[in-house]
């Protein structure tokens, strides 16, 4: 428990995971641009269809991980239909705010109230390039948490990631400066399962710190690496359910509803219990796919 007395973040994870059985953590970022037939590329197509997707989804999932670019983009009603996409949730799903978020400390308390006070967030996406002092008021909460940008899973991760620094690579640093960081278990790495080698790498640097591993849907990364270096080994992670893995799929779920399989007839035509019925599947595949481990 934490020092108010409410459960800790890793505390809340953990029986999330063991109550959905799953370490799946559901991505969320509707790209306008490719939402099914029937939904309009407006905030008002985008907000129904993830909606759709939350509710066919987000009860098989241990998380969902809210990209909050695909709704800043539209402004003040993109952020208002976060709000309210969030607010439908059921309270013990984790909400990580995928915000990738670092700054001076004056500016991460606005952005700690404004993603754990306003947006009711769990967890945040933090970058670490200004170091711990400046990310320190996402770290302190005993009852949140922060997800450190550690080996990302994009293309170009490499370029300034895989820097040498006093003879180990940048991502390495990261980890090992991260397992220092904060009061103690407020604090996890975000590791792509694009880069496997690195994964196994960083959970022998970091063996107790939580993990959130991207990558292993439509980029193609490494399943079996993510449920084999992911779950946390020590404390404060370890000996948790789920070892505080969340394993991100978002265009692996998100995508089974797919241009060629649905019309706008099938919105309109009140089956939309049928697309809702292709995600959830979806979701359960993934969740089957991504067990708790002993």
């Amino acid at each position: 428990m934490s020092r108010a007395g409410r459960p800790t973040y890793l505390e809340r994870l953990a029986a999330r995971t063991a109550a959905t059985g799953t370490v799946l953590c559901l991505g969320l970022d509707p790209d306008p641009a490719a939402l099914p037939p029937g939904f309009g590329p407006d905030i008002g197509g985008v907000e129904a269809f993830a909606r759709l997707l939350l509710e066919a989804a987000a009860p098989l999932a241990a998380a969902v991980k809210p990209n909050l670019a695909f709704f800043e983009a539209f402004g003040s009603a993109g952020l208002a239909a976060l709000e309210r996409l969030l607010a439908s949730l059921d309270e013990d799903i984790i909400v990580v705010a995928d915000a990738k978020r670092g700054d001076i400390g004056t500016t991460s308390e606005r952005h700690a109230a404004a993603l754990f006070d306003r947006l009711g967030a769990d967890a945040v996406t933090v970058s670490p390039y200004l170091g711990e002092a400046a990310i320190a008021p996402l770290l302190e909460r005993p009852d949140r948490f922060a997800y450190i940008l550690c080996r990302t899973s994009n293309e170009g991760a490499g370029e300034l990631q895989d820097l040498p620094v006093d003879g180990e690579a940048l991502w390495a640093r990261v980890a090992r400066r991260a397992s220092e960081w904060g009061p103690g278990g407020t604090v996890g790495l975000v590791v792509g399962a694009t880069a496997p080698a690195e994964l196994a790498a960083i959970r022998e640097i970091a063996p107790g710190l939580a993990m959130l591993i991207p990558g292993v849907g439509a980029q193609g990364g490494s399943l079996e690496a993510a449920l084999e270096a992911g779950p946390a080994t020590a404390p404060p992670a370890g000996g948790r359910p789920g070892g505080g893995l969340l394993v991100n799929v978002s265009r692996g779920i998100a995508g089974a509803v797919t241009a060629s399989e649905s019309t706008p007839a099938a919105i309109g035509g009140g089956r939309s219990s049928d697309l809702g019925e292709r995600l959830a599947e979806a979701a359960r595949r993934w969740a089957a796919r991504l067990p708790v481990l002993p």
